[in-house]
């Protein structure tokens, strides 16, 4: 009986370790200088790829399970990485994307995702999660849902990402198929593609 009394002990402790503080959810901040954000567009005749800054991010962990996670984007920081590419070309590929053309950064200089729900993936089992949330930009709010590997342990969060969002939901039209005809090999398509690092600390 004793050492049935000390197993079980030891299994309820264990178990809130892992849980995290039985006073409440733990809190986290978003390493923005350890995180990375890659950006993918295409178009018929190629594509462009590049970065972007995550600005501020902040997580909250209940009983091992993310609960909220807040990430603002720094739209500003947008920098082109194209190989083969002159300087002078990606600066100018920069302006056209901070312009009302696509992402109007003057009037709109960040990006936010919230998260609304975070759900252990059950068929591939291990780190592998779904998340869903809205995604922000130009002020106008989508759901959007993406799978991702994420690592809680020793304090910090890992999370890794790929994912796709259709601009022209964002009122991001120039050279989108879906809204004008003939553009021919101009045409530029909806789709971009993400992909994110993500690590946070208690």
């Amino acid at each position: 009986m004793k050492n049935f009394t000390f197993t079980l002990a030891a299994l309820v402790i264990a178990a809130f370790t892992f849980a995290g503080t039985p006073g409440g959810p733990d809190k986290y901040t978003v390493d923005t200088k350890k995180s990375a954000v890659n950006w993918v567009g295409e178009k018929v005749t190629g594509s462009h790829q590049g970065t972007i800054d995550i600005r501020s991010g902040n997580i909250t962990v209940n009983r091992g399970i993310i609960e909220t996670a807040e990430i603002t984007i720094d739209m500003g920081t947008i920098v082109v990485t194209d190989e083969g590419m002159s300087d002078d070309m990606k600066g100018k590929l920069k302006g056209h994307l901070d312009s009302p053309d696509f992402f109007n950064v003057a009037e709109h200089a960040s990006a936010t995702f919230s998260l609304t729900a975070f759900m252990p993936d059950r068929q591939k089992g291990g780190n592998n999660y779904t998340v869903t949330g809205k995604l922000t930009i130009k002020g106008i709010s989508q759901e959007i849902s993406f799978p991702a590997t994420v690592e809680m342990k020793d304090g910090m969060i890992m999370a890794n990402a790929d994912l796709t969002f259709d601009r022209s939901k964002f009122d991001i039209r120039y050279g989108s198929g879906s809204f004008f005809d003939g553009l021919g090999d101009k045409m530029i398509y909806d789709d971009v593609k993400i992909n994110f690092t993500l690590v946070a600390n208690k």
